[in-house]
């Protein structure tokens, strides 16, 4: 019998500054929202898409994030989908779709000009399966100019 796998592993930009909050047990919790830039041929012509995701990060990853990032800043996040169901004030079903983080990793540089740190789940880099880390330091020049980013 096949094995299921839930595996996300994306790069964007954050859309808004991070929501950190605390469970009642005192777990940090925050809440990013990640935009995502794919091209798409529509007939002859190719298209800018921009998409949203939710991205949920627990613990020390969570304190981490809503220290270090802001809005705009690169990330990348590597996790897995869930599913959540609540009853909204108002008596109707919702329902939504996120990402939970398992490794985040601080891109491009803070402010101020001192590089980005990486935050991860065992401490480890994120590395997407079948890449090699970048060497330590490196810089890797922009390929969207500032008129592409959606926010």
């Amino acid at each position: 019998m096949a094995q299921n796998i839930n595996s996300v592993v994306l790069v964007g930009n954050l859309t808004k500054d991070p929501e950190l909050r605390h469970t009642p047990s005192g777990t940090a919790v925050t809440t990013l929202r990640l935009a995502v830039n794919d091209r798409v041929k529509r007939g002859e012509e190719w298209q800018d898409a921009a998409y949203y995701f939710d991205v949920t990060v627990w613990g020390r990853d969570a304190e981490n994030c809503a220290q270090y990032l802001a809005k705009g800043r690169p990330v990348g996040v590597q996790g897995k989908l869930t599913w959540r169901e609540w009853d909204a004030q108002d008596g109707t079903k919702r329902q939504s779709v996120e990402v939970t983080a398992n490794n985040i990793q601080f891109l491009g540089s803070r402010e101020g000009g001192a590089p980005g740190g990486g935050g991860g789940g065992e401490g480890g880099q994120f590395v997407p399966q079948g890449a090699s880390a970048p060497a330590s330091g490196a810089d890797f020049p922009s390929s969207a100019a500032d008129d592409d980013i959606p926010f």
